[in-house]
């Protein structure tokens, strides 16, 4: 099937003779240069027939000109369909080129598939629309949003559940829409943040310089800051003729509309996440320093750790497994999920695309390793203390006995004088 293409390919005629020419358009045919051209086309290293494939076609051409001297070269911006026959049917090129007579045109342009059809315009369905991007940021473990909100009363937005560990800010106005929906946040100058006491920040469509600025807006209230800060990114697209609320994908949710509760839904799953994943990366921390411990016990037999830097590590693994239950409230649904189905769709959808509930189960796993060898630790130190308390016991025993045979001896030493 293929050879015979090719055979085909190689002996067909690109353009009709003259005849045809002049015959369906007699009116242009004074008013235009004639001229016949014979066309070799040529698959470069044919390999495979595919709807998908592209290849390069080369053309071979001898023109022989019938026009005058006037018109010493042609110029063809585009030819967008020209019937090669019943057994070609029709296909779009399109060129760029300067044609003189008795010369050979040779032309290496990937042609695709998408340029082959029927000669009819295609309709390609885009969302002109500009996404929404999500950044968020973690860099301390607390911050007071009393403070925070009346520096910033202008900008913020009151609350609609009884969440009281998040505060909403809104910068700007919305971008009005003539859908039902409401006023839309892409393409907006609008912009919103989410800072939760715990010292997570959600941005929803911030501009990357902006973003220290907003950042500097929070630090002023921010306490216990880290020395490394955590970011995560994400996209909102909004598409209003979306066939159902909300649809996933890669690295972004498309939702019909994005209002307040969506972003304060959006917010809170995105916070819990950058946050879950400092904690996790404090444990791998314990878990590794563990790991050097036991190392060193399993080469020299011997244990070093201070009781002191044990606590150290019991109070660090502890705190870390509060901070995640109480302060992130992992397993506390969102308030705003609980009154409508619809946020409870994005708010599950989210959890479930972050891994929370599988990455918490990997931390409680590792404290749990962590606790395992605190306890062990625990029990080393315990029994050198008793170790020490008993030869401790049997040293004043021993110093007591002495004492007793020095005054016996003292005492006969008087006797016999």
């Amino acid at each position: 099937m293929r050879r015979a293409i090719d055979a085909h390919l190689k002996t067909m005629r690109l353009f009709p003779p003259l005849s045809s020419f002049s015959s369906s358009s007699p009116s242009s045919s004074s008013s235009s240069p004639l001229f016949s051209v014979r066309t070799f086309l040529t698959l470069a290293q044919p390999r495979s027939v595919s709807n998908s494939v592209s290849k390069t076609l080369i053309f071979h051409s001898i023109a022989t000109p019938s026009y005058t001297s006037s018109s010493s070269s042609s110029s063809i911006p585009s030819l967008r369909s020209h019937r090669l026959g019943p057994a070609i049917g029709l296909f779009a090129v399109r060129c760029v080129s300067t044609a003189s007579p008795e010369s050979s045109l040779d032309w290496n342009e990937p042609v695709s598939c998408s340029e082959v059809g029927d000669g009819s315009k295609g309709s390609v369905d885009k969302d002109d629309k500009p996404n929404i991007p999500v950044r968020a940021y973690f860099f301390s473990t607390s911050v007071d949003l009393r403070s925070l909100v009346e520096q910033n009363r202008l900008n913020f937005i009151p609350p609609t559940s009884r969440m009281t560990n998040y505060v909403v800010f809104k910068f700007g106005e919305l971008t009005k829409s003539d859908n039902a929906l409401g006023p839309s946040l892409s393409g907006s100058d609008c912009c919103y943040m989410v800072v939760f006491q715990y010292g997570s920040i959600v941005l929803f469509n911030v501009r990357e310089h902006e973003i220290d600025g907003y950042l500097k807006i929070v630090e002023k209230h921010a306490s216990g800051l880290l020395p490394e800060m955590r970011k995560d990114e994400y996209e909102v697209r909004e598409k209003p003729d979306l066939d159902t609320w909300m649809e996933g994908g890669l690295d972004y949710i498309m939702l019909q509309h994005l209002n307040t509760d969506g972003i304060r839904t959006i917010g809170s799953v995105l916070g819990q996440s950058i946050a879950l994943d400092y904690y996790v990366r404090q444990v791998d921390g314990m878990v590794a320093e563990f790991t050097d411990i036991n190392r060193e016990m399993e080469t020299t037999g011997k244990f070093k750790m201070k009781r002191k830097k044990l606590f150290q590590l019991v109070g660090k693994a502890n705190s870390n497994l509060a901070d995640v239950i109480l302060k992130l409230g992992l397993f506390e649904r969102s308030d705003i999920a609980w009154k409508d189905a619809k946020y409870a769709q994005i708010w599950e959808y989210l959890r479930d695309e972050f891994e929370l509930t599988q990455r918490f189960a990997s931390l409680d796993f590792k404290l749990k390793f962590v606790e395992h060898n605190i306890r062990f630790l625990q029990e080393i130190l315990q029994n050198r203390k008793s170790d020490f308390l008993e030869w401790l016991i049997i040293a004043l025993i021993g110093a007591e006995i002495m004492l007793s045979l020095y005054d016996i001896l003292h005492r006969s030493a008087l006797a016999s004088l």
